[in-house]
């Protein structure tokens, strides 16, 4: 299954490494996030959405949406 974060990078032909470099972070950490085994603190989140132009509530919290 791929994670919104994976989709938005690859539309961007970016690698987890490219992401990472922008990020200030690893691409352990990037590959961690995209598989569910970890996911961003709340500042990174933030950092990663003002990136691609989304917001956090879209890249991060959409599972909740079937409460709506």
């Amino acid at each position: 299954m791929l994670t919104k974060l994976k989709i938005l990078r690859i539309k961007k032909g970016m690698s987890q490494a490219d992401l990472a470099r922008i990020l200030g972070t690893t691409q352990v950490t990037v590959s961690a996030w995209e598989t569910g085994r970890s996911t961003p603190r709340p500042p990174m989140m933030q950092k990663i959405a003002d990136y691609f132009g989304v917001s956090k509530d879209d890249l991060f919290f959409t599972a909740f949406n079937y409460l709506k």
